[in-house]
């Protein structure tokens, strides 16, 4: 038996160049211009394409990248320099929410996809005005004068007969890239003729039945829709309605309350009396939940477990995952600052990972001039710019820019953000005792108010304040029929009310109300 190391499948390989796509796809740092955006993308694509220990074995080669001015869309050509002949065009994915990306894809106005028919049909094949738009950009990028088919005729021109060219991407990556790959097959290339093969992940649909139907009939290696049966995004715009009922199965859960079947509602409604329908074979990769991939934070009954569900179903790390795959290791992380408040000058101490090459730090929308990284990237001091109110801290590097995060908020003249850590218990009836623990429930100043407690919109009472970071209430009684059975509980002090969490959520049980949700 052989004791050399399986090769990465094809579906392996294209869903992490999608995955690396996803480098730098973050908000432009303050004072970056788009040349030094552009510029940082490319070098955080080549580090990821560097790194062996990926399904892409370091064998891959960045040609070209192109970023769009409003950083919405964002593709890039690489090359394998294995002896494959083979060639990769990838088109990055979702930038910000699932919800967001569904919402702005334009669905409820369809247009002609006229970019490969000369001369054109008598009717036209129709897709999304948002999708249509968002291929444009790709296709129309062109960094330093050069667009995308022709970085692609000149790296095809010095290339061995029949190479292969993927064209892949997940989410909004793959959903353009089924438009982006027969507008490449349509091309003419000089000197050769590419076999192309269209490989998506977790795409929403681009177009109507016609646009799947000429997809479908052209000429492929590969034309493979994958899909996580549990991720939302792919069932738009076909089938969103069936989130609606028991979508993820309770338990564990999250089960759709009404909130949640009113969103989805809401964006299964978009796209009016416009059918939609995907391309591509089929590829499920996987079935069952329970004994699958599934995020246990966020399986409460609440539109904000609901969605962090979908999100997580949807995530880059998850198809590779399922795809049994490596991760793609994650960008800066900030978890802590200390102290959160101040003023200009004070030295705030930034924890978390992945503080590496090309690292700034921001303090809202101002650059941080002053500061130093530790030797292994987990920790920055830093000196406070000049600034105003509460700003989150963040941190970018060549592979994208850290979240904002409830412990990353900097208060200028202070008092510090109040935050919520955890409750216990987070389930019970009204008049359970719940205690609560945080920090910076109380100012330190004399005569300050004690906190004050909510369970959703109910005041909780009496509040048995520990300063300065724990309280212990009775849950108050449920605000009433129809409204939801799993509630945030927000500590409001010192002028702060603290965000919503999966840490501070708590469920009434046995409520004659669930029945209706």
């Amino acid at each position: 038996m052989s004791n050399e190391p399986l090769q990465p499948t094809a579906r392996q390989v294209t869903m992490t160049l999608a995955a690396i796509a996803a480098t730098a796809a973050t908000p432009r740092p303050s004072g970056e211009t788009l040349a030094q955006q552009s510029n940082r993308t490319s070098l955080g694509i080549l580090q990821r394409l560097a790194d062996s220990s990926l399904a892409t074995q370091g064998t891959w080669t960045l040609q070209w990248v192109g970023l769009s001015v409003d950083n919405a869309n964002m593709a890039y050509l690489a090359a394998n320099t294995d002896g494959s002949n083979e060639f990769a065009v990838v088109i990055r994915g979702t930038v910000g929410n699932v919800a967001d990306l569904l919402e702005d894809l334009g669905v409820g106005t369809m247009v002609p996809f006229t970019a490969v028919e000369s001369p054109p049909r008598p009717v036209p094949v129709s897709v999304s005005k948002g999708a249509m738009e968002a291929f444009t950009q790709v296709i129309a990028m062109e960094p330093g004068g050069v667009s995308l088919v022709q970085a692609l005729a000149g790296v095809l021109r010095q290339a061995r007969p029949d190479p292969t060219v993927y064209v892949t991407g997940h989410s909004l990556g793959g959903c353009i890239a089924t438009m982006v790959a027969p507008y490449l097959q349509a091309q003419t290339w000089p000197g050769t003729t590419p076999r192309f093969a269209l490989h998506t992940f977790a795409a929403p649909s681009a177009g109507g039945p016609d646009f799947a139907s000429y997809v479908d009939s052209v000429d492929w290696v590969a034309n493979e829709r994958c899909f996580n049966v549990w991720d939302l995004v792919p069932q738009a715009w076909t089938d969103l309605d069936c989130a609606r009922e028991n979508y993820y199965p309770d338990p564990p859960g999250p089960a759709a309350n009404l909130e949640v079947k009113g969103v989805i509602s809401a964006i299964a409604g978009l796209p009016g009396p416009n059918v939609y329908a995907q391309p591509g074979d089929a590829f499920s990769l996987n079935h069952d939940y329970k004994g699958g991939a599934y995020d246990p934070s966020v399986v409460k009954k609440s539109l904000e477990d609901f969605m962090g569900q979908v999100a997580f179903q949807h995530a880059n790390s998850t198809y590779l995952g399922l795809l049994g795959t490596p991760d793609i290791p994650p960008g800066p992380v900030v978890t802590t600052i200390s102290p959160g408040a101040g003023a200009e000058g004070t030295t705030i101490t930034i924890t978390g990972s992945g503080f590496g090459t090309g690292t700034v730090v921001d303090f809202g929308t101002v650059p941080c001039p002053r500061f130093s990284v530790n030797d292994d990237g987990t920790e920055i001091t830093a000196h406070a710019p000049r600034g105003v109110g509460v700003v989150a801290v963040r941190v970018t590097t060549d592979l994208g820019t850290s979240p904002a995060v409830p412990f990353g908020q900097f208060a200028y003249g202070g008092p510090a953000p109040v935050v919520v850590t955890g409750i216990s218990p987070d389930s019970g009836s009204a008049g359970t005792p719940v205690t609560i623990t945080g920090v910076n429930f109380s100012s330190g100043v004399p005569c300050t108010p004690p906190p004050k407690v909510y369970f959703g919109d109910v005041a909780a009472r009496p509040v048995q304040f520990t300063p300065p970071a724990q309280i212990v209430v009775p849950a108050p009684g449920h605000s009433g029929v129809g409204k939801p059975s799993t509630v945030n509980v927000s500590v409001f002090a010192n002028g702060y009310s603290s965000p919503a969490t999966p840490a501070n959520e708590f469920t009434y049980k046995k409520l004659a109300s669930d029945q209706r949700l």
